[in-house]
């Protein structure tokens, strides 16, 4: 079945929303791509079919050359670019294959080629330049602070343009996310693909054009430079997409996304182990050598002894045993589906489709397939895996839940025991279904693909924007609306939306809820009065006390519990420093206690870490010394800006005892000090390490 798309009406997304033109849209399970921007083309672009999907397409005819004829239209100048020292030209490309990725950063379907785009660049690696074009659907994603952390987040290293006023878009004629279009080394237009299946779709006609110009003499293999604009810190957390709060066994489990595993901590922060190795994979087995691929989900069976994890990029669902951190997968098979499965069918043996979020109820995992637009179960006794809500089209349509409704790119999950709740995205909308499935799926707060903003009121008029949390407290929904920076509560019985927390404005401050600031808040679950938020962008926990109105960020410690240094640790927190904003100082001061002096003969060092580089960003992220005196000084150039954040300093200290025979000791570390930006702060953050007596 081909992917067909026309224009129709504007809709028009109210308060902050932009006003974009949508694109009706006949899905084929490969070819999904999120509903698009008609675009009024200045470049005669002919479309690419990829072979073997269905009668409406075909394979692209043999031709003799695939070289293009019409040149393809210049960047425009005054747009961010990422991953580059200066703007890339075609003229600066010439003797390169060009690949445009028009895309947004919450589109599950551009988030599906990904691995495609990686796979071509690795093969093509001297004859292939990939230039991701950002076109955003909404208004958060025109933001660069949003696409610069999609770049690190997503892994890309290719070149990537902030285009929020569509201009690159409407120039190359695209119309739907994500859109590719491929420029010959000549500079030519060569055709261009709506929608996923791009790896078998581009790889011969690259392969062809590489063939062809290189005959020519005119295939560049000088390396394209970038210069990857993702300085990855080294905080615990790198961008936590869900968290799970267990009131009754005092637990909460992190999902680590941009690490790789799962983390496991008291309610207070205190960490107590990690389960996957944090390389980015697909392996079941022990909790240090299992892998995962960018987690996000997670639900506790009743029992408490099994965890269960929407591992989204591997396409699966994996089970951790709690009591020895032992991973198995239990449904999928690692690679994306090409075809919706059977009620019934072995959940271990069936394709899943980026599963976002998991819940349990009694002997059934609900599962949100954000990639299919529905929503899945699995009979945890029988190990099968149906299909449970939704057509696969993308929408927002009630109705029956199999046969009517249409959902958009489902995200968190929830119940009150009685429906089962979800948001859904790319509809920003908050809809229902009874849990048992005797019911229709009815929307609580929504209206349309492109009404979104930010609005409280009637649920009936209420605007979100692209939110991917929620969890159900005490007859309220709370929110997470991701792109306005806020938590939202609605209520289910009066219909009505609220703010519980944040200005809407992006950024880090703790305090009253209506002044804190929250980064793409994600996943939300609850203990008690509290609500655990997954601050995506800030990559830190924040916890919203309902009862006091207060948000505060959860500082984890007892980091030897997750890393993979032996030994007994010396744990030091510090008291709360206020520096002012702009170019400073970093002191650390080393410290040994009378009768000891530190030892030049072993290989003392600090890692650095602060919670968020955005604040606090350090000159170097190691620190090491050689030193035989008392005391050691080091001072190290710092970057900062309004906000708080967290640095940690972990490694080790050699030291000794002064005198004829000696004892030198070896201590473990790990320092945490809280830090606040603000006008009237001193012009350094001092970080003062004292050694204890004997070791």
């Amino acid at each position: 079945m081909a992917r067909m798309i026309s224009a129709i009406a504007v809709r028009r997304g109210r308060s902050r929303a932009a006003t974009l033109v949508a694109g009706s849209v006949a899905i084929a399970l490969l070819l999904i791509g999120c509903t698009g921007k008609s675009g009024s083309s200045k470049a005669d672009v002919p479309p690419l079919t990829a072979p073997g999907r269905g009668a409406a397409t075909s394979t692209a005819p043999e031709r003799k050359s695939w070289a293009g004829k019409q040149p393809a239209p210049e960047f425009p100048g005054g747009l961010t670019w990422f991953n580059v020292s200066q703007p890339p030209t075609f003229a600066a490309l010439k003797g390169k294959v060009v690949l445009l990725d028009f895309w947004t950063l919450g589109c599950i379907n551009c988030q599906h080629i990904i691995p495609d785009l990686k796979r071509l660049e690795e093969e093509f690696a001297n004859e292939l330049v990939v230039v991701g074009v950002h076109s955003g659907k909404y208004a958060t994603e025109h933001d660069d602070e949003s696409i610069r952390d999609a770049v690190r987040r997503y892994g890309l290293e290719h070149p990537v343009v902030n285009d929020p006023d569509f201009v690159v878009w409407n120039k190359f004629g695209a119309n739907a996310w994500p859109t590719l279009v491929l420029v010959d080394p000549a500079g030519n237009l060569v055709g261009g693909h709506a929608g996923e299946g791009v790896y078998d779709l581009f790889q011969p006609i690259i392969k062809s054009l590489v063939a062809e110009f290189d005959a020519k003499g005119t295939i560049s293999r000088v390396p394209f430079r970038v210069d990857l604009d993702r300085a990855v810190s080294s905080t615990v957390l790198s961008y936590p997409g869900k968290v799970l709060a267990d009131e009754k066994g005092k637990r909460l489990f992190l999902a680590d996304s941009g690490h790789n595993r799962i983390l496991i901590a008291s309610l207070d922060g205190a960490l107590q182990r990690a389960i996957g190795s944090g390389d980015e994979g697909f392996a079941d087995g022990a909790a240090s050598e299992a892998e995962f691929r960018q987690p996000q989900g997670l639900s506790l069976s009743e029992d408490g002894q099994t965890l269960y994890v929407a591992d989204t990029r591997n396409h699966a669902i994996r089970a951790v045993r709690l009591s020895d951190g032992e991973v198995r997968t239990i449904a999928g098979t690692g690679k994306q589906l090409d075809r919706l499965p059977a009620d019934g069918s072995p959940a271990a043996k069936t394709a899943l489709a980026s599963p976002w979020d998991v819940l349990v109820a009694k002997n059934t995992l609900y599962i949100t397939m954000a990639g299919v637009h529905q929503l899945w179960t699995i009979d945890l006794a029988k190990e099968t895996i149906s299909v449970f809500a939704g057509t696969s089209r993308e929408g927002i349509a009630d109705g029956n839940r199999k046969t009517m409704a249409t959902l958009a790119q489902p995200s968190g999950l929830t119940t009150d025991g009685t429906s089962l709740y979800w948001v859904d995205p790319e509809s920003s909308s908050v809809r229902r279904i009874p849990i048992d499935g005797n019911g229709e799926v009815k929307t609580i707060v929504g209206t349309g693909l492109f009404d979104y903003g930010d609005e409280d009121g009637p649920a009936a008029s209420a605007l979100l924007q692209h939110p991917q949390g929620i969890v159900f407290l005490n007859g309220t929904l709370f929110v997470g609306d991701t792109y306005n920076h806020k938590i939202r509560a609605v209520d289910p019985a009066k219909k009505l939306v609220s703010t519980a927390a944040g200005t809407g404005e992006r950024g880090w401050a703790d305090g009253p809820d209506m002044v804190a600031e929250f980064d793409e808040p994600g996943g939300l679950s609850a203990a008690g009065t509290n609500i655990y938020i997954a601050d995506t962008n800030n990559q830190v926990i924040r916890v919203l006390d309902t009862k006091s109105g207060t948000v505060r960020t959860l500082t984890l410690s007892n980091l030897s519990a997750i890393s993979n240094t032996p030994g007994r640790v010396l744990q030091v927190s510090l008291p709360e420093q206020v520096v002012a904003p702009g170019a400073g100082n970093l002191v650390l001061k080393v410290t040994t206690p009378p009768g000891h002096r530190l030892n030049s003969q072993a290989p003392s060092s600090l890692a650095l870490s602060s919670s968020n580089l955005s604040v606090l960003a350090a000159g170097e992220k190691i620190v090491t010394w050689t030193s035989d005196e008392a005391t050691t000084t080091i001072t190290i150039p710092a970057n900062y800006a309004s906000g708080m954040t967290v640095l940690t300093a972990t490694g080790q200290a050699y030291y000794c005892r002064k005198g004829e025979e000696a004892l030198c000791f070896i201590q473990q570390v790990e320092v945490t000090l809280p830090v606040i930006v603000r006008d009237g702060g001193s012009g350094a953050v001092v970080l003062t390490l004292e050694l204890p007596a004997g070791g």
